[in-house]
């Protein structure tokens, strides 16, 4: 940052820009190593943590688009990743499960970003990365609040 002007080092919202392109290249480099990418991470997580779910449930709780839902669950099971079955209540929809391959492949997928979270945030001590991540969640968290 020896050629940044100090106006712009002073700015946390420039900062924060400057550092989430690079958070995203180090996240997709990761995924990529298994063969995978970040709607699939949340996919996966979402199912594993929330269980069975209809695909507008997912973009809910990924907070992704419908037809990035519909494009990555759809690449999920080709990949034998999840199962969809129509729901039993309501034909138009498909409930989402995740099955042992998902699994595997989200421990996977978790591996690759602790490898990529280590590298960003490489030079923090453990109690400032706790610490960064915490304050980080209490701005997301009160302008998703904001935006309701």
């Amino acid at each position: 940052m020896e050629q940044t002007p100090a106006r712009l080092i002073e700015m946390p919202s420039w900062l924060l820009t400057q550092l989430s392109i690079h958070a995203h290249r180090l996240s997709s480099d990761a995924f990529a190593e298994v063969g995978a990418r970040g709607y699939h991470y949340r996919i996966l997580s979402s199912l594993d943590e929330f269980g069975i779910a209809s695909q507008a449930e997912l973009g809910r709780y990924s907070n992704m688009d419908r037809s990035d839902v519909v494009a990555a669950v759809n690449e999920l099971a080709e990949q034998g990743c999840l199962e969809r079955t129509p729901d039993p209540h309501d034909r138009r929809r498909n409930l989402v499960s995740l099955t042992k391959t998902g699994e595997r492949q989200l421990r996977r997928l978790d591996r690759a970003l602790d490898t990529a979270q280590e590298s960003l945030l490489e030079p923090l001590a453990a109690e400032d990365r706790a610490a960064l991540t915490r304050m980080l969640g209490q701005l997301l968290a009160h302008h998703q609040r904001a935006q309701r």
